[in-house]
């Protein structure tokens, strides 16, 4: 493996992206892309890679890549506030396909970015994911089917992001439970979505049972107090749009949210956060309302300019940051 000639970073991965991606029409890829929305929509059995060939993955890539790095960052940012003074050394990225969440992982840990292996059973997105990588990711790509018969090599972190839906449940099941057996940390992160959140739900109790502490984004590992069926737990990153990503998608907007739900778990000890918050803050005159997550359970908390300096903090407060302020905690 070769060490990367210049700090990965959203930034480069986009660079990346458009010179890469710059002969490829964008009514093919828009075409692609309808078909790959169509196949996470539905149940893809875990003998049937998503990514069949280049042309599906450059457009996996537009579509998705930014998304899923600006997700696994957030998450990343979470572990890494639990877990100030830990670094992985070695990182796995399981159904990591084109290397978002590698992208992630190294920018996370700039200052030494891990050695990844990333893991997949397309060999086309694995290609371009090389492609992609090559001067910015210390990185070996590898081709392994993910299912039951996956055995990992020990590491200090594992990343599985936007995969489980893809498999079956005994596959998802194998899969964390694998993963647990060989890593220090686990990183799960799947859509925003209800069933999202239920095999997110479904994987923190194995990691729990695996002796794992729940580092983000619950202040606990307690069971979540969420009531099954009245609502999830989900979180958004805002992603930056290229041009390119605008005409593959059909929007207008330099922006868009991504939905994500998260696990992430160690095996060593952690500060979790006193409070989670789980939705974007409600601003109004001389007022802001969090709706929070805290070892109690499911609260809301009202901040009023009276608080003083807390006022300010709670209108600069964002979805899916730890509350109260680090000063005030």
């Amino acid at each position: 493996m070769n060490a990367p000639a210049s700090p990965p970073s959203a930034e480069s991965l986009r660079a990346a992206l458009a010179g890469l991606l710059a002969g490829l029409p964008p009514t093919q890829a828009a075409r692609a892309v309808e078909r790959l929305i169509a196949n996470y929509r539905g149940t893809t059995p875990t003998d049937a890679p998503v990514l069949r060939d280049r042309s599906d993955v450059a457009a996996y890539a537009a579509y998705r890549m930014p998304a899923t790095f600006e997700a696994v960052r957030g998450v990343l940012d979470a572990l890494r506030e639990a877990a100030p003074d830990w670094a992985p050394a070695t990182h796995t990225d399981v159904g990591g396909g084109t290397g978002a969440a590698s992208w992630a992982v190294a920018e996370a840990w700039e200052e030494a970015a891990p050695r990844t292996t990333v893991l997949d059973w397309a060999e086309p997105a694995l290609a371009l994911g090389r492609e992609l990588a090559a001067g910015a990711l210390d990185a070996e790509w590898r081709r392994e089917r993910i299912g039951t018969a996956l055995r990992l090599a020990d590491t200090d972190l594992v990343t599985v992001s936007y995969v489980l839906k893809e498999l079956t449940e005994a596959d998802r099941t194998a899969l964390v439970t694998e993963a647990a057996r060989a890593a220090q940390a686990v990183v799960i992160v799947e859509p925003g979505t209800p069933d999202g959140y239920e095999r997110i739900i479904a994987a923190r109790t194995l990691l729990i049972d695996a002796g794992f502490t729940v580092a983000a984004p619950c202040p606990h590992s307690g069971a979540c107090p969420i009531v099954p069926g009245t609502d999830w737990c989900h979180f958004s990153a805002r992603v930056s749009r290229s041009s390119l990503h605008r005409q593959v998608k059909g929007g207008s907007l330099p922006y868009e949210d991504e939905k994500y739900s998260y696990v992430a778990a160690t095996r060593f000890p952690v500060t979790p956060t006193v409070s989670r918050v789980t939705r974007r803050p409600q601003i109004r005159k001389g007022l802001v309302q969090l709706e929070l997550c805290g070892p109690d359970g499911l609260a809301r908390e009202t901040v009023t300019k009276r608080h003083g300096p807390l006022y300010k903090q709670a209108r600069d407060t964002e979805w899916g940051d730890s509350w109260p302020p680090e000063q005030d905690a």
